[in-house]
Order: structure tokens, then sequence, then C-alpha cells
């Protein structure tokens, strides 16, 4: 009878999961750059089922098989582009992306299966930033300023790398900070009169855009930015030049979540979660009838 429970127990708790997920989602309906997150889920692997028959030289004979129930596995990341908001400010930027590999032709959330059924993602381009503790991490918003010292960061004080792994400063050869200037979309940086603007290093500036040749090996930290695991660090690396990348100065990529599709799920969430409850209030009643009542008997 338990056994029910149990399986009851494990759908309410995927269930919550992936509520969880939803709301997430809605809650980031506004950030720049957020990619919507779906949970998936698995069937515990299946039980089969016998009878013993008793007597001299004993035999089992199957039943079938019994379900164990459901568990939330992970969280996977949708990785379409976002629609672009024109905002007009120079400090905002957003990313094109449409990076191809050869061979392969992806569909529209970015998956390209094989023949025999094995499953590769459209790399993504992303921008570089340093954290709090100078580790390199990767983001979609590009909503930046200029702090106080001329280097372009993000709404959390994090650095913007520029090409040459150092942060990007924007400031002229008179130490004052640069405010007119415009962004190809390759992500050079060029001042009022279309030259290139330098560097310490005496070398054209421009943003460091990350490859991220599997975008679900991303870990999100917060905060709007992502990590790599120190064992897949190989598979980031800087965009190439035939790379179908464009920076667009003036634009934010808005999140990909669907709202509407999004209060769906979530209703529907809600309710699988309830029909659950449903079924353990209905073991909880039947077990507590056969201790009280039966039990006398």
């Amino acid at each position: 009878m338990l056994r029910g429970l149990y399986t009851a127990a494990a759908g309410m708790i995927s269930e919550q999961r992936r509520h969880d997920t939803i709301t997430n989602n809605i809650a980031n309906l506004n950030s720049p750059g957020f990619k919507q997150g779906n949970s998936l889920s698995r069937s515990f692997p299946e039980m089969l089922i016998s009878t013993i028959r008793g007597g001299q030289g004993a035999s089992t004979a199957p039943l079938g098989k019994m379900s164990l129930g459901v568990f939330s596995e992970e969280n996977i990341a949708i990785h379409t582009q976002g629609d672009l908001q024109e905002t007009k400010n120079p400090f905002d930027f957003a990313l094109v992306s449409n990076i191809q590999v050869p061979g392969m032709t992806f569909d529209a959330t970015g998956k390209y299966v094989d023949e025999n059924g094995n499953r590769t993602f459209q790399p993504q381009a992303l921008f570089t930033v340093l954290n709090a503790n100078g580790e390199p991490r990767y983001s979609l918003n590009g909503k930046f300023t200029v702090d106080n010292i001329g280097q372009l960061v993000n709404a959390n004080g994090n650095q913007v790398l520029g090409r040459d792994g150092q942060p990007l400063v924007l400031m002229d050869a008179n130490g004052e900070p640069i405010s007119n200037f415009k962004v190809t979309d390759k992500g050079e940086f060029l001042d009022s009169d279309g030259r290139p603007i330098l560097g310490a290093n005496g070398q054209p500036i421009g943003l460091m855009l990350s490859r991220a040749e599997n975008p679900n090996l991303m870990l999100r930290e917060g905060n709007g930015l992502l990590r790599i695991n120190p064992g897949d660090e190989a598979t980031v690396t800087q965009v190439a030049a035939g790379d179908q990348v464009e920076v667009r100065q003036g634009f934010i990529e808005r999140s990909n979540v669907d709202s509407a599709q999004s209060m769906v799920d979530m209703m529907s969430a809600l309710r699988a979660y309830e029909a659950n409850q449903k079924v353990i209030q209905s073991y909880d009643k039947s077990m507590d009838k056969a201790a009280n009542d039966v039990g006398r008997v």
C-alpha cells in the first residue's frame, strides 16, 4: 500500500521543482539576456513483479511491470535568441548570434540530431566579465556603464573584458573619460571621427566575445552571470572572425521567456501537484481505517 504513497510523494516533489523553475522564469521576464529554463522529469526504472508459486520446486510467474514514480532530473535552458529592445544608450549592447557548425543544421531550439541520435547544441556568443575574485564569467546582459576611472562595468560593478584579456578602459590621451564613441558590429570601439580607440598598449580596443561550444555546460551563478566548470574550460574560446556574431550598440537583448506559456505551465504544475496531494490524502485515510477500525475486529 505504501508504495503508491511514495510514488505520489515523488510526483509532488517533481511538480514543486517544475513550479519553482517556471516562477523563476516569470521573475526574470524583464532581465536582459535571460534564457528560459525547462525542468525535465524522468521516471524511475520500472520493476518487474513476479509471484512465487508454493510447493515443492517453487517457481515464479511474472505479473508485469510497476512504475515507481518520477523525479525532476535537471533544468535545461532554451538558448533561442531574444528580441532586441532599442534603448539608444551608447553603453547598452546586444549580441545577435547565429554560429554555424559545418555539416549541421540546427532547429529552432538550437539543436542538431544526427542519424544515430547524437545531439549537438548550437554554440552561443557571450560577453566576458570579471567577478569580484577576478575570475572570468560570461553574460548576455549587455547593459553596461562606466565607473569613475573609465572602466566599462556591468550593473554589479563587474569589469568588462577587452580582446587583450584586460578590463576595457574608455579614457582618452588626456585621461578624460570617453563618452562619444561608436561600436562596430565586431565589437570594435571608434571615436567620433571613426578612428579606432587605442588602449594603454597602443592597440585598438574591442569587446572580448566568448564562444561557448555547448551552452548547456554553462552554470548560472546569479546576477546574470554564467560560469564553466574547470574541466570544461576548453569548450569556451574567443569568437573567431568567421563566426556569425554581431554587436548591436544601443540595444539590449530581452528575455526569451514566453509569459503566456509560462502561466499555462505554472497552472498545469499546480494542478498536477494537487492531484498527487489527493492521492496521499486517500492513502492516509485508508491507513487510518486499517489501523483504527479493521484492527478492532
